[in-house]
């Protein structure tokens, strides 16, 4: 068991960095401008400008980085139409809830059932949810990203104006982050959004939530099963997860009132008796009749398919900004305990056989 008040915390490690006086400006292009796709643009001077200025990096230092960072048409391709905005849910749900991704996250959670067991008991976040976050990020690991990180977030916070300012903030902490835990930016890659790791953490993320579950001195979320499996349930248990509450029920609809209280958000927003009168039927003692609830529908792949989100489940949203994503860990999850539960019976059965 981990010492939890001395272990679980998250690490920022302090770098030495010299205090470096900006030469004056040329007017000269130098090599570096002249090959690289940003500097020397207004916009990037003005994000140089405000990093030497609050956060105490040496232009010459910041120059030589960003003159690195390459455009990346694939990246702005991939933001433009993101799997939530473009499938239905029954094709969204095709990619994963499979047998395989089931019964690669059984192997998963097997493979780490004490850090997964330590890590529900300190922060009280079920092993299954954390499995299944794991699981639809990235595969278990398997897929974590081949853009470089530098390359997404600055096409992205200078290319992208729709959502520039979240990216060149991403950007910002990247570049922070990569000083405090001594990083090489080159070696670092991710998604096409600039996510990183076993948990595809943004960089804020990282330096918020993002935990050193094994004691090294650095939150390893890159290839470390404990950190990213620990920084997944901070992460959740810092957004307000309730241990022993449920996530989302599907109901029965009746009458011709019920899509009249469909939402489009994210956040619990009606009362329960509100969506109840107006045709929904929810299992007994599955939602507090006192609880506000998020009414759903989706298109399934026999007809439409109704569900209420639960305050967990809009803290699952607070992960990834999409009712569907959240219904994929919620039934990923579901999934996974059942299969999970049969595995360890059946092993103890064979056990039993053993002895006998």
């Amino acid at each position: 068991m981990k010492n939890f008040p001395g272990v679980f915390r998250n690490i920022i490690r302090s770098s030495l960095i010299a205090a470096v006086v900006s030469a004056p400006a040329s007017f000269a292009v130098t090599q570096e401008q002249s090959s690289s796709d940003y500097l020397g643009r207004q916009d990037v001077d003005i994000f140089i400008d405000e990093l030497v200025a609050e956060n105490h990096f040496s232009r010459k230092e910041l120059e030589h980085i960003l003159s690195k960072a390459e455009r990346s048409e694939r990246a702005l391709e991939l933001i433009s139409r993101p799997a939530e905005g473009t499938l239905e849910w029954k094709d969204y749900r095709k990619i994963f809830i499979t047998q395989e991704r089931i019964t690669k996250g059984v192997g998963f959670w097997e493979e780490n059932a004490q850090t997964l067991a330590n890590v529900e008991k300190e922060l009280g976040v079920p092993a299954n949810i954390i499995v299944a976050i794991i699981g639809v990020e990235t595969y278990y690991g398997r897929q974590t990203g081949g853009f470089k990180v530098l390359d997404a977030l600055t096409t992205l916070g200078f290319d992208f104006p729709r959502r520039g300012a979240f990216f060149r903030k991403e950007l910002k902490n990247f570049l922070i982050l990569a000083r405090e835990q001594n990083l090489n930016i080159d070696d670092l890659t991710g998604s096409y959004a600039g996510a990183m790791g076993i948990p595809q953490f943004m960089p804020s993320s990282y330096r918020a939530y993002a935990v050193d579950y094994t004691g090294d001195q650095q939150a390893n979320i890159w290839r470390s099963d404990e950190d990213a499996i620990a920084s997944v349930a901070n992460y959740l248990q810092k957004h307000g997860w309730k241990y022993g509450n449920g996530v989302a029920v599907q109901a029965k609809v009746s009458g011709i009132k019920h899509d009249q209280v469909v939402s489009s958000g994210l956040k619990p927003d009606k009362k329960l008796s509100i969506v109840q009168k107006a045709g929904w039927a929810i299992p007994n003692k599955m939602v507090p009749r006192s609880s506000k609830v998020l009414a759903m529908r989706h298109e399934g792949s026999t007809g439409a398919e109704y569900w209420v989100g639960l305050h967990n489940f809009y803290v699952i949203t607070r992960y990834n900004r999409s009712q569907m994503y959240a219904l994929a860990v919620h039934q990923l999850a579901r999934e996974l305990k059942e299969n999970y539960n049969q595995s360890l019976a059946l092993q103890k059965q064979v056990a039993k056989d053993k002895q006998g």
